[in-house]
C-alpha cells in the first residue's frame, strides 16, 4: 500500500523544513564517573551478561528513549479509506497518542516524543538521534533504531539521501554531517562499515563478495566484533554519500503488496569516532599543607565512541503482503529475528534472570543497545490507515516495552601514550628554544649595560680631565703672572741699589709677603692636585656597584607588580561582597513589605504555596507517568479564591494568579469550571485595567485557551472580548503577547456564526495588525486565523448565507496573503495556501484575485503544492472558474 517513493523519494506529508527545537526528548551528556564512585546498576541484566555474568563496572543508567512517527495516508489509502477515520490520533504538545477501538473507546499511550505526519526529517533528527551522536561525540556508544510495519517509513526516516531535495536527508545522512563538524581533521578519525542481515547471514554493502561475516565476542568484556567487515575510514561528506549510494544498490529488496520496494534484510551502518582529548589529573596539596596546590598537567586520552544506525525489516502479515515462495522464506526469516528481539526486550523490562540473546544474530549484534552500555534511541514508525490497526497496536506496544529497559552508559576512553610522548618532544622543543632567547636576549642586555656603563665612565674621565687641564692651566698663569711681578720688582730694586739707594724696609718687606704669597699657590696647587684624586677615587666605586644596582631594580620592580595583584584580587573581592550585601538587603526588604501589608502577604505565600504545589505535581507525575489533575489541586484550594486574587492590588499576587488561572484553563475538563465562576469576565477584566505586559499576556493567552471552546466564544463575543483583544493587539509591542491574542482571534475566526460581528467589531483589522512585528509565531496565528475565517466564508456562500465580496479582500487581507504565499516557514504557507483556495472557490472574488496577483500563487499551488489535498484543491478551483480559466488563455498558461 505504501508507494516506494516513501522510501528515497519525497515524503508527501513531510514539510520542507522546520526550525522548531524540541528539549524533551534530548537529554544531557552523561557525566563521566570516577573510579570506583560511579553510579551501579543492580536489578536489570543487560543484552551484553545475558549468556554470562554481569560485570559490576560504574556507569550512569540512561533508560532507553523511544519516538513514534506517523506517516501520512498514500495515494491507494486516500481512496480506500476515504470514509474512514484515521486508527491514531496524536497529541504532540502531551507526548500522546490514541489508538482507537472503535468510534467511542480508544487506548492512550505516552512516549517520550511524538511526531506527526508533517513533521520535518530535520526535527526527527534533532529529537530522535541528535543526543545519541553528541553522547558518541563524547565516547560513549549509540544506537538509533527504527521498527514498524512494513511501508511505514523506517528507510525514509534513516537512510534518506536527499540528493534532490536536502530538506529529505535521513538520519544517517545528518548524523555524518554533525561527526565530521565536530571532528578535527588532524587528531580525530572516523571509519564506517555498513552490513545487511539477509536470512541470518551476515553480508557486506560494501564488498557483495564477503556474503558471511561471522560475529566474534570477546570472552572477558563480551564486546561483540565483526572480523572481514569492510571498513572505510571517512574524510568528508562526499566520500560517506558514495558509501551509502553503494550500499543502498546491494541491499535486499522486493515488491509486495504494502510496499513496492520492500526491504527485505536489516541494515547496519557502523560509525566508529575516534577523539583526541585532554583530562587533568586531581590537585595535590603541597608538603607544607598551605594555601597553595601542585595540579598535574592535563593527560591525553583517546575516545572511542561506536554509532550504530539499525534499519529493521518490517513486520508483516503474509496474508496482507501476499508473499509467497523465496519472499515467503524471506518473511519468515524478518519475522522470526523481530520476534526474537522482542522476546529479548520483554525480559529486560521485567527484569528476567534469562534473556534469550542467542535466539538469532540480530539480537546478538544489539547486546550493546538494549540494557548494554549504548544511549539508544527508538523511533517506531506507524501508519494512520484503520485496515492494520493490528499491525499499528503490536508497534506501540513494542515501543512502550522498550522504553522500561535501562542502560548503562560508560564511556571508552584509554590512555593516550604516543600523544603524550610527542607533545612532551613538541614541548621540549620550545622550552630549548625559549631557554636559547632568553640566554641571548640576557647578553644583549648584559652588553648594552656594559657599553652604557663604559660610555658614561668616558664621560666622567674626560669631563674631569677638561676640567683639571684648565685648573693647571690656570695655576700656571697665575704662577708666571706673579713670577712676572717679582722679576719687575727684582728690576726695580737692582736700579735702586746701583744708584746707592739699598734695599729699605718697604723693600724687604714686600719681598717676604711676595715669599709667602708664593708659598700659599704651592699650597693651593697641592690641594687642588689632592681633591683631583678623590674624584678619581669616588668615580672608581661608582662604576663597580652599576651592574649590581641593575638586579636591585628588577627585584623591586617585581615587588610593585605582586602589590599591584594582591591589590587588584582584594578590589574584586570587595565587589563580591558589595553585591552580596545589597541582594541580602533586597531580600530584608522585601520580606519586611510582605509583612507589613498583612493580608496581601498572605494571600501571596498562599498562591506561592498554589504554584510549587503544582510544579511538584508535574514533577511527580513526569517520574511516575501519570499526570495529576490541576483541577483537583484547585479544587483543594479554592476555584473562587484564585479567581478573587485576580484582582488584588499587589502586582505579584495578580501576575502569580493569572497564571494559575491560565494553567487550568489549557485543560478542557476545567474551563467549563472557569466560565461558570466568573473567571471570563475577570480575565477581560485584566485586559481593560492593566497595563503590565505580563498580566495581558499571559490573560491573552487564558482567552485563547477558553476560546478553543464553541461555547465559550459566544460569550466572549457578548461581553465585548473583540474589542478587548483588538485594542490590546494595537498597544501590545511584545511578540509572545501578540501572538497570544492572535490565536484568540483566530481561534475565533472557525465559528460560522461570529463572522459578521467579528468583522464589525474590528477583530480582522486587529489580526491583520499583529504582523507588523514580523514574528514567525504571531504571522503562523495570523495565517491559522485568516483560514479559518475563509473556510467559514466558503461554507456560508455554498449554503447561500453569504453573498458578495469576501470581507478579507474589503479589509486588505489578501495583499498580506499574497506576499506570504510562499512563505520560507511551512505551517504559515499551508495556511495561507488554504486560505487562497477557499476565496478562489467564489466566483465574486476572481476579478480581485487576479488584480492582486492571487491567480500566479494558485497556480503555483496547484502545480508545486507538497500536500496532495491542496494541490488537488488549487487545481479544481482553477478549472471550475471561469473567469480564471479565460485570463490563463489571456496569458497563454497551459494548464
Amino acid at each position: 500500500m505504501a508507494s516506494g517513493a516513501y522510501r528515497n523519494g519525497v515524503h508527501k506529508g513531510a514539510p520542507a523544513a522546520s526550525n522548531f527545537k524540541s528539549s524533551s526528548f534530548k537529554s544531557k551528556h552523561p557525566p563521566v564517573a570516577a573510579p570506583g564512585s560511579g553510579l551501579r546498576r543492580s536489578s536489570s541484566t543487560s543484552l551484553g551478561a545475558a549468556s554470562g555474568s554481569l560485570k559490576d563496572d560504574g556507569g550512569v543508567p540512561g533508560r532507553v528513549r523511544v519516538a513514534v512517527r506517523l506517516r501520512p495516508r498514500n495515494a491507494e489509502e486516500l481512496v480506500a479509506d476515504a470514509d474512514f477515520a484515521d486508527c491514531v490520533e496524536l497529541q504532540p504538545e502531551l507526548k500522546r497518542l490514541k489508538l482507537r477501538k472503535n468510534n467511542w473507546d480508544s487506548d492512550t499511550y505516552e512516549f517520550d516524543e511524538v511526531l506527526t505526519e508533517f513533521a520535518s526529517q530535520k526535527r526527527v533528527y534533532e529529537v530522535v538521534a541528535k543526543p545519541v551522536v553528541e553522547s558518541v561525540l563524547d565516547g560513549y556508544n549509540g544506537t538509533v533504531m527504527a521498527y514498524g510495519q512494513t511501508g511505514t517509513g523506517k528507510t525514509f526516516t534513516l537512510g534518506r539521501l536527499g540528493e534532490e531535495d536536502t530538506s529529505a536527508r535521513g538520519i544517517m545522512v545528518r548524523s555524518m554531517e554533525d561527526i565530521l563538524a565536530d571532528l578535527s581533521p588532524e587528531t580525530d578519525s572516523v571509519s564506517v562499515s555498513y552490513l545487511q542481515l539477509y536470512m541470518e547471514t551476515i553480508q557486506d554493502l560494501l564488498d557483495p563478495a564477503n556474503d558471511n561475516i561471522p560475529i566474534v565476542e570477546d570472552p572477558r568484556t563480551g564486546d561483540v566484533s565483526l572480523p572481514g567487515a569492510t571498513v572505510v575510514e571517512v574524510r568528508d561528506q562526499q566520500s560517506f554519500m558514495e558509501l551509502l549510494r553503494i550500499g543502498e544498490t546491494h541491499r535486499i529488496a522486493a515488491n509486495t503488496k504494502l510496499n513496492t520496494e520492500s526491504s527485505r534484510s536489516h541494515a547496519l551502518l557502523m560509525v566508529n569516532v575516534k577523539r583526541s582529548v585532554m583530562g587533568r589529573e586531581a590537585a595535590l596539596s603541597s608538603e607544607d599543607d598551605n594555601s597553595s596546590h601542585l595540579v598535574k598537567p592535563f593527560k591525553p586520552l583517546v575516545r572511542k565512541g561506536k554509532l550504530v544506525v539499525v534499519d529493521l525489516a518490517g513486520s508483516e502479515r503474509i496474508q496482507k503482503s501476499g508473499s509467497e515462495g523465496h519472499t515467503l522464506e524471506e518473511a519468515k526469516s524478518i519475522n522470526l529475528s523481530l520476534s526474537a528481539l522482542g522476546k529479548c526486550i520483554n525480559a529486560l523490562a521485567e527484569n528476567s534472570a534469562h534473556v534469550p540473546v542467542r535466539d538469532s544474530k540480530l539480537t546478538r549484534l544489539l547486546r550493546d543497545s538494549f540494557g548494554g552500555t549504548a544511549r539508544t534511541s527508538l523511533i517506531v514508525t506507524i501508519g494512520p490507515s484503520p485496515r492494520h490497526r493490528g499491525e499499528t497496536a503490536s508497534t506501540i506496544l513494542f515501543g512502550q516495552r522498550a522504553m522500561k529497559v535501562e542502560n548503562m552508559l560508560k564511556i571508552k576512553e584509554e590512555f593516550d601514550y604516543k600523544s603524550l610522548s610527542r607533545r612532551l618532544d613538541i614541548q621540549l622543543d620550545k622550552l630549548i628554544a625559549e631557554n636559547e632567547r632568553q640566554q641571548k636576549a640576557f647578553e644583549e642586555e648584559v652588553e648594552r649595560i656594559t657599553l652604557e656603563a663604559q660610555k658614561r665612565v668616558s664621560e666622567v674621565e674626560r669631563n674631569y680631565a677638561d676640567a683639571l687641564e684648565k685648573e693647571r692651566l690656570k695655576c700656571q698663569m697665575e704662577y708666571m703672572e706673579s713670577v712676572k711681578q717679582l722679576e719687575e720688582k727684582l728690576v726695580t730694586n737692582q736700579k735702586k741699589w746701583c744708584n746707592g739707594e739699598g734695599p729699605g724696609v718697604s723693600g724687604a718687606e714686600e719681598l717676604a709677603e711676595v715669599k709667602k704669597l708664593l708659598q700659599n699657590e704651592i699650597h693651593l696647587r697641592k690641594a687642588a692636585e689632592e681633591e683631583v684624586d678623590y674624584l678619581k677615587n669616588r668615580l672608581g666605586q661608582f662604576t663597580q656597584p652599576e651592574a649590581g644596582g641593575n638586579s636591585e631594580i628588577l627585584k623591586l620592580r617585581k615587588s610593585l607588580e605582586d602589590e599591584a595583584h594582591k591589590k587588584k584580587k582584594l578590589e574584586e573581592e570587595i565587589t563580591i561582597l558589595q553585591s552580596q550585601l545589597l541582594q541580602l538587603t533586597f531580600e530584608a526588604d522585601r520580606m519586611r513589605r510582605c509583612l507589613e501589608r498583612g493580608g496581601s502577604g498572605n494571600a501571596f505565600t498562599g498562591l506561592d504555596s498554589l504554584m510549587s504545589q503544582v510544579g511538584h505535581l508535574h514533577l511527580k507525575d513526569a517520574g511516575n507517568g501519570q499526570r495529576a489533575s490541576i483541577a483537583t489541586l484547585s479544587e483543594q484550594v479554592g476555584l473562587q479564591k484564585v479567581l478573587s486574587l485576580l484582582e488584588s492590588e499587589d502586582a505579584n499576587v495578580r501576575i502569580h494568579a493569572v497564571k494559575v488561572v491560565a494553567n487550568l484553563a489549557a485543560e478542557e475538563a476545567n474551563q467549563e469550571k472557569i466560565v461558570e465562576a466568573g473567571g471570563l469576565s475577570s480575565l477581560l477584566m485584566l485586559l481593560r485595567r492593566f497595563e503590565d505586559e505580563t498580566v495581558r499576556r499571559v490573560a491573552a493567552g487564558a482567552i485563547a485557551n477558553l476560546a478553543m471552546n464553541e461555547a465559550n466564544q459566544e460569550l466572549i463575543m457578548v461581553e465585548g472580548g473583540i474589542s478587548l483583544l483588538s485594542m490590546t493587539a494595537a498597544e501590545a509591542e511584545d511578540p509572545q503577547t501578540l501572538r497570544m491574542v492572535a490565536g484568540a482571534i483566530a481561534n475565533l475566526c472557525g465559528n460560522d456564526k461570529l463572522q459578521m460581528k467579528l468583522r464589525s467589531e474590528g477583530g480582522i483589522k486587529a489580526l491583520l495588525g499583529t504582523v507588523r512585528c514580523g514574528h514567525p509565531d504571531v504571522l503562523s496565528q495570523v495565517a491559522r486565523g485568516i483560514a479559518n475565517f475563509a473556510k467559514c466564508e466558503s461554507r456560508a456562500s455554498s449554503q447561500g448565507t453569504k453573498t458578495g465580496r469576501s470581507f478579507l479582500i474589503e479589509d486588505g487581507a489578501l495583499q498580506w496573503i499574497v506576499q506570504n504565499a510562499n512563505n520560507e516557514a511551512s505551517p504559515i504557507r499551508r495556511h495561507i495556501e488554504l486560505a487562497l483556495c477557499h476565496l478562489a472557490q467564489h466566483e465574486v472574488n476572481a476579478k480581485d484575485m487576479i488584480s492582486g496577483g492571487a491567480l500566479w500563487e494558485l497556480v503555483r499551488i496547484s502545480r508545486d503544492c507538497s500536500r496532495e489535498d491542496i494541490r488537488n484543491l488549487a487545481h479544481r478551483t482553477l478549472t471550475s472558474s471561469p473567469t480564471f480559466r479565460s485570463e490563463l488563455r489571456r496569458l497563454r498558461i497551459e494548464f
